[in-house]
């Protein structure tokens, strides 16, 4: 079987791992720090910071775009409002949302990209709306400029700017207007998870955009209590409580290790992907995704659009290639049904959504076999 994922790990991660057991500083070490660094040149922003997932990347994001500062005591009813976000996405996006006591109102989804849809995005911002949350879903950027301007829009009109969240969890190196995520006045968050090309075992990064944003989400991190206070009299102060997401060293040194191949992995992935483009155009009963020259996707995987899904699934099945549907519409599910509404983008795409492996493990004749068994038809 061709699988849809695979675990990318470099073959110097396990001395990496031995020597942070050997040197006895598990949790707060350099390593983590070290990593930060490599990540803040590599994006080219400084403002990182590393975290044990990146569903807790998106609980800090949300925190900080909703909670004030030094709002200790707080409780989250009396810092009304809603978060715009999509259905179409893995339910780490949205659960943090739920988390925080916040509404969900969903947003469309524009079935030429499968991201969000603005037009619905720009028509759903109200007063209410503290914070938007995007999603790069498939590795596919969002049109980041025109979102920007949307959000210009509804500041002018109701006084209030919601912060935008890109959750670039499927988007590790994926660019926008010739920048890297994470670059474009936004708090973007990433994952590196299992099935990433930049994987940790399990970890995140959030990025911000200003030294004041910085500063409350390195305290939240770690409980709100600042790392260079001396403890040792326990004459310190909380004042901006927090959580427990930091990056332990651990992981800090898988990252580290595999950061090297990342950029080389990423690269296959789209050279598969510029092959499913060429070789799949046209093929009866299968519509692609948009392709636009101001962005670089990271084709974390290869989305397709499918008349007759389940023959099609089935005939991959069957001819030993993995696809699904890799997570089911976040407004389906019973915990949110109270916020359901109509969104026709994302009812047309639902029937029809299936994945094809384009990772870096795929090889020329795998390639070339997804191709004729789609090209046979299903």
């Amino acid at each position: 079987m061709i699988p849809l994922f695979k675990v990318a790990m470099t073959p110097g991660a396990a001395d990496a791992v031995t020597e942070v057991l050997r040197s006895g500083r598990l949790e707060h070490g350099p390593v983590a720090a070290n990593f930060e660094t490599a990540l803040a040149e590599r994006i080219g922003n400084p403002r990182v910071l590393t975290l044990n997932s990146g569903t807790s990347g998106l609980h800090l994001a949300i925190d900080l775009a909703t909670r004030p500062a030094r709002g200790a005591g707080v409780p989250a009813d009396d810092v009304p409002g809603e978060i715009l976000s999509t259905p179409l996405t893995f339910e780490g996006t949205n659960w943090p949302i739920l988390a925080s006591g916040r509404r969900i109102r969903w947003i469309d989804v524009d079935p030429r990209t499968l991201n969000v849809d603005l037009d619905d995005l720009e028509s759903k911002i109200s007063p209410a709306c503290r914070a938007i949350m995007v999603v790069h879903w498939a590795g596919y950027p969002v049109d980041l400029n025109r979102l920007r301007a949307i959000v210009d829009r509804a500041e002018v009109r109701h006084g209030i700017r919601p912060v935008v969240i890109e959750d670039c969890a499927q988007a590790w190196a994926a660019t926008y207007d010739g920048l890297p995520l994470g670059r474009h006045g936004n708090v973007s968050v990433f994952s590196f998870g299992a099935l990433k090309p930049l994987t940790c075992g399990s970890g995140g990064l959030i990025v911000v955009p200003d030294d004041e944003m910085y500063d409350r989400a390195r305290l939240r991190r770690w409980f709100g209590i600042d790392r260079q206070a001396d403890r040792t009299t326990g004459d310190y102060d909380v004042a901006d409580w927090g959580f427990r997401f930091y990056m332990n060293d651990v992981a800090a040194a898988i990252g580290l290790a595999n950061l090297v191949a990342a950029d080389g992995l990423i690269e296959r992935s789209r050279a598969n992907a510029a092959f499913f483009d060429r070789e799949l155009a046209g093929v009866p009963g299968l519509r692609q995704t948009e392709r636009s020259p101001d962005r670089e996707p990271s084709h974390w995987i290869y989305p397709v659009l499918i008349d007759d899904r389940s023959s099609f699934v089935r005939k991959l099945t069957d001819s030993a290639i993995a696809t699904g549907i890799v997570s089911r519409r976040n407004d389906a599910h019973s915990c949110v049904a109270s916020v359901r509404e109509y969104l026709p983008g994302m009812d047309w795409v639902a029937d029809r959504l299936a994945y094809l492996p384009v990772g870096w493990w795929l090889s020329e004749a795998d390639r070339d076999h997804v191709v004729s068994t789609i090209r046979a038809g299903w």
